[in-house]
């Protein structure tokens, strides 16, 4: 796992689905439509924001079945990046994940970010795909 320590105070906690969809939106998915960053299963999950100064920077939703977890829409606003918040925010998913009793964590990584995730630990999983014009990648950790 990441040492990076986030260059500044970070409150990382539970969110409301709907809570992460602004952050979703405009840093994922800008020209799509605004429901375009809803999940089918939203209501299910555990949605966390990290929070600098009382601003929310960045957000992941959590989603356990079982011994399976698997996150989504992890975003963080460009402003907040290559600081450590991600880091951090990725950490306690990774830690609720295991309360929650999940052996497995998974992601549909966007295949730029791919790097970031090997450092928790994650492998990629499968070919390459596209959701439109962006390449992603599948990755997993054993918990």
């Amino acid at each position: 796992m990441p040492a990076r320590v986030p260059s500044q105070p970070v409150d990382i906690r539970p969110i409301s689905a709907p809570d992460t969809y602004p952050l979703r939106h405009q840093v994922l998915w800008p020209a799509k439509p605004y429901a375009y960053v809803r999940v089918e299963n939203d209501a299910a999950g555990a949605h966390f924001g990290a929070f600098v100064h009382g601003q929310l920077v960045a957000v992941i939703s959590l989603f356990v079945e079982g011994s399976e977890a698997r996150f989504r829409k992890f975003a963080t606003y460009p402003a907040y990046q290559r600081q450590g918040i991600g880091s951090a925010l990725l950490g306690r998913v990774l830690e609720v994940a295991r309360q929650r009793g999940a052996r497995r964590l998974g992601c549909d990584a966007r295949q730029e970010a791919s790097g970031f995730y090997q450092r928790f630990g994650m492998a990629a999983e499968g070919p390459v795909f596209y959701k439109g014009d962006i390449p992603y990648q599948r990755m997993r950790l054993a918990l």
